[in-house]
């Protein structure tokens, strides 16, 4: 009798693994209404402070900030970590796409995407995308998670690195960004939103180079009006 896998049955077993990570991360309820509260943004040398609303439609606006640089950079923390909470099913993500297992290491099952996003890779580990190699507007964008924050309704990543590349040449294109998160429920239950990102790159001597921190307090959850 042989016991090896059928291709069929690679497929479906790698589709499930990556499905079950996908839907193990935390991401908001349809009926999320917003919030807002004060923000703050550090080089270590200088503080700017102002506050600030995220809305039921994801769109952040801060005010008190004269800073047009800096009053971007917030609302655009603030929005890409938003994006990454709204639910959708796998079906509607990924549903255009084929699944197939590759090699493992200490990062976990390799995911390779086949499909409409061919080209994409993924890795997944105790139930977490712990790699994502996704191509985005022209770009390779790499991230790597280091570690988690396991709410109890799914996980967030709260230690992790991104870096983009030329998606030919595979040259990198932007230094590697290091990142750190720190998330806490709104109310008893949730949702849970970021208190705290420190984002800082790396010498190649390992020193922390052009670090920021933003922060986020005195949070409420916005209602209908």
């Amino acid at each position: 009798m042989d016991f090896m896998l059928t291709n069929e049955a690679k497929v479906n077993s790698c589709t499930e693994l990556f499905k079950s990570a996908y839907e193990n991360r935390y991401t908001w309820e349809p009926n999320f209404l917003g919030y807002a509260g004060k923000c703050s943004w550090t080089d270590g040398q200088r503080e700017i402070n102002g506050s600030f609303s995220l809305g039921q439609d994801l769109r952040a606006i801060v005010k008190e900030i004269d800073d047009e640089q800096i009053n971007k950079a917030i609302s655009s923390q603030l929005w890409e970590v938003a994006i990454h909470r709204v639910r959708r099913s796998f079906k509607q993500t990924h549903g255009k796409n084929t699944f197939t297992l590759g090699e493992q290491n200490e990062l976990g099952s390799e995911v390779i995407v086949g499909g409409k996003n061919e080209g994409d890779l993924y890795r997944v580990k105790n139930n977490i995308v712990t790699m994502v190699h996704r191509h985005i507007h022209g770009n390779l964008i790499v991230i790597h998670t280091e570690d988690v924050l396991n709410t109890g309704e799914g996980y967030l990543s709260k230690s992790y690195s991104s870096q983009y590349f030329d998606p030919i040449s595979k040259k990198h294109i932007k230094e590697k960004n290091f990142y750190k998160d720190e998330f806490l429920p709104l109310e008893k239950e949730g949702p849970w939103v970021l208190v705290s990102r420190s984002i800082h790159q790396e010498s190649s001597k390992g020193s922390i180079l052009n670090k920021q921190v933003f922060s986020f307090s005195d949070l409420k959850s916005l209602n209908h009006r």
